[in-house]
């Protein structure tokens, strides 16, 4: 199990790395000051919004330019911004609040949308519902995914959390799809939009696990962040709904970032808000003026919030 000490560490040390496994994305200078942001793997939601959000304060001429940089995901993404790597980050709640708690200094521009935990096994898989996972190889994303954080807490609610019990893999998830449709791992968990690219081209049907009982597990375990979901019919061959795990993502700002091109971010997400949406944005976006500012008790950045007032009057 991951604990908070373990979570901050992993963290700091990441940060060490985070440089030469971030990959700055092509984007011309146009005279602004760069801000970097931290993103996700190509083919991922949180990509696709970077870059969306990188387009659009482009087209608004912010007196900021947002870079993306691909990296495996929200624990890489903190480490960045612990680091100073970046100074913009993309996060599932869960980590970025278990990093807060655990020390890590950081503030919110907003919450932007809800990612989806997705637990899924090839459809011709024995496999039905999560009791029969034991002894089964799992990918629970890339090394510094936001998946593995939340895909150990779900293994653990499960009693699945020792070694002995499931084989571990940390995969990307292109990587991982490749391997569900190959036969060489049984299971895959990641956190995406609905439908996930790496996994609805794979030219085979899943078949996604119920993931209810689990979702009230970790409430009680660990706070109502963890929010329930339907994945629509035919999303990935499967015949009918189902029920899964919610999980916000938090656009994060390191204290530095001037209020002025926090303010301008702001601007972006609410009256830009129909250009940032993703084509796997089947799940809840919430970029309007209320939902923005509920930030999982993450601090908001100063700059943030006076433009949130400006707009609330």
């Amino acid at each position: 199990m991951i604990t908070r000490r373990t979570l901050l560490r992993g963290v700091l040390a990441a940060g060490a790395t985070a440089a030469t496994g971030a990959v700055l994305a092509a984007c011309s200078d146009g005279g602004a000051d760069p801000l970097r942001l931290a993103a996700g793997e190509e083919g991922g939601f949180f990509w696709e919004f970077a870059q969306l959000t990188a387009a659009a304060a482009e087209r608004a001429a912010l007196p900021v330019r947002i870079v993306p940089l691909r990296t495996a995901g929200s624990m890489e993404n903190l480490a960045a911004l612990a680091s100073g790597e970046a100074e913009l980050a993309l996060s599932l709640a869960d980590a970025a609040v278990s990093a807060m708690e655990a020390g890590a200094a950081f503030t919110a521009l907003g919450k932007v949308y809800e990612n989806y935990m997705q637990l899924a096994v090839r459809a011709d898989s024995g496999i039905t519902d999560t009791a029969q996972l034991r002894g089964t190889r799992i990918s629970l994303g890339a090394t510094g995914s936001g998946a593995e954080l939340t895909g150990e807490r779900i293994l653990d609610v499960l009693g699945l959390a020792g070694p002995e019990d499931v084989t571990r893999l940390h995969l990307s998830m292109t990587d991982a799809g490749q391997a569900l449709r190959d036969g060489t791992v049984d299971a895959v968990l990641w956190a995406g939009g609905v439908p996930t690219p790496s996994f609805a081209d794979l030219g085979i049907p899943l078949r996604l696990l119920d993931l209810s009982a689990e979702l009230e597990l970790l409430r009680v375990r660990f706070g109502p962040r963890y929010e329930p979901v339907l994945i629509p019919p035919g999303t990935y061959g499967q015949q009918t709904s189902v029920a899964t795990i919610g999980l916000a993502n938090l656009l994060l700002a390191d204290p530095s970032v001037s209020d002025d091109a926090a303010g301008a971010i702001v601007e972006v997400l609410i009256d830009h808000a129909a250009e940032l949406v993703p084509d796997q944005a089947t799940g809840s976006q919430f970029l309007d003026r209320q939902s923005l500012i509920v930030t999982a008790g993450v601090p908001l950045h100063p700059g943030a919030a006076a433009a949130y007032r400006r707009h609330h009057g």
